[in-house]
């Protein structure tokens, strides 16, 4: 990436060793150090730390939040709270980039490179951002693309077993999400799922609905949304939410707590403002009223448990698949787990990618032996219609693995998908 830099002499910035040529500063990381080693010795560069003096970057307040699941929910929702509590705040994520709900930039990785997500808060600075909250990936912290940044809360959802294509083991995965929380920094735990993350006690708060925690919910019900009521010392406040599930009950205490942190607005005053979140696109986004169907995000055996085990008093039919080229060992887990909650199953292909997609389909089947009405059918479009036309009174359909992904990879190419629309071209044609 080349960004502008008229500082010291220089016209831009790269972190790219390739792409320097006269007028470019070259941004030292330890990501491109390797092919540093090539250069002539005399190369100009900066380090992020310089980079971060530079651009009067020490005075955001940024945060990081990282977990297998609900980092998109969680800093949608912090990032909501901060502004409706009158600061101004900045957004990056998958979603893309966004300061006091105007978008900068649609859809990007999770965590960019380190230069990336700097040029961001530099963009975020000019136009007031006091906050900067983030998704940290167990990607970006292995690779140490967050080098550099004073984060002034890390917040931590949950660790469970996802990414193993990269990290090889659970244990491994666990260790690169530990690291992230190795330091004295504010830090917000996930106190039910603590077990799974070791950490620097130090600056240590928790939240939680089983165990006891810091930020405690003392009751709560998931009937018609989400109501509940959580305790801070001694304030305890109620809040309520259109959102569903018990997994956002958790992502919404976590964004309550981090705003308590941040701000040190009184509990009340956070909890009013929770209502106003609508909630985030593709993430238990409902597409149709009637018939009932839902779109999430879920692509791993514990996302599509949390996403399932929320709904499982209603009568459920789910349409899935697997990524291609990435855990192959958690293709029969999420049969299983499809099995568990579902009475009619679709299963199909996600983004294949460079996998044979009825491979794919035949390892989430060796999870699904013995359940009746499981269909497999290798075309999405396919699947989400028959699953459609298969509806029957009182049953909700969930589309599972692709949130609001608006493309299909299959075999490199990517095809314009977004199961969304798909349904939404569907009921059109049926109406």
């Amino acid at each position: 990436m080349t960004v502008p830099y008229p500082y010291d002499g220089f016209e831009t910035l790269t972190d790219n060793t390739q792409e320097l040529e006269t007028g470019t500063l070259l941004l030292a990381t330890k990501q491109n150090a390797p092919y540093r080693r090539e250069l002539p010795a005399e190369t100009p560069t900066i380090t992020p730390e310089e980079l971060i003096r530079r651009w009067n970057l020490e005075g955001m307040k940024t945060v990081g939040v990282t977990g297998t699941n609900g980092k998109t929910t969680t800093t949608a929702l912090i990032y909501s709270l901060l502004i409706d509590l009158g600061r101004s705040a900045a957004l990056q994520g998958t979603r893309g980039l966004f300061v006091d709900d105007r978008p900068l930039e649609r859809k990007h990785m999770t965590t960019p490179s380190i230069l990336e997500t700097l040029w961001n808060m530099k963009r975020a600075r000019e136009a007031g951002a006091e906050y900067f909250v983030m998704e940290v990936s167990s990607h970006a912290i292995d690779q140490e693309r967050i080098e550099g940044i004073d984060f002034a809360l890390k917040v931590h959802t949950n660790v469970t077993r996802d990414h193993l294509d990269y990290h090889g083991t659970v244990e491994e995965y666990r260790k690169v999400k530990s690291r992230f929380f190795a330091d004295d920094t504010l830090k917000l735990l996930n106190k039910d799922e603590i077990k799974t993350l070791a950490f620097n006690p130090a600056n240590a708060y928790t939240y939680g609905v089983e165990e006891p925690a810091t930020f405690k919910v003392m009751a709560y019900s998931l009937q018609n949304g989400i109501s509940a009521v959580v305790q801070f010392r001694e304030e305890k406040e109620a809040f309520s939410s259109n959102m569903m599930g018990l997994f956002n009950l958790y992502n919404l205490l976590a964004a309550i707590a981090s705003a308590k942190l941040l701000t040190e607005e009184p509990l009340a005053k956070i909890c009013e403002m929770v209502e106003n979140f609508g909630g985030v696109s593709g993430r238990m986004e409902l597409v149709s009223a009637d018939p009932t169907i839902l779109v999430d995000f879920a692509h791993t055996d514990d996302g599509m448990y949390r996403v399932l085990d929320s709904l499982k008093d209603k009568d459920l039919v789910v349409v899935f698949g697997a990524g291609g080229d990435r855990d192959r060992g958690k293709r029969p887990r999420m049969g299983a787990v499809a099995g568990r909650f579902a009475k009619k199953i679709y299963v199909t292909s996600d983004n294949p990618r460079g996998e044979d997609p009825e491979a794919i389909i035949a390892e989430i089947l060796a999870g699904l032996k013995g359940k009746e009405n499981v269909h497999a059918i290798v075309d999405r479009r396919e699947a989400i219609e028959r699953a459609i036309d298969g509806l029957e009174e009182g049953e909700i359909l969930l589309i599972l693995g692709k949130g609001d992904e608006e493309t299909q990879e299959i075999a490199g190419v990517k095809h314009p998908f977004d199961d969304r629309e798909v349904v939404r071209e569907i009921l059109a044609k049926k109406a």
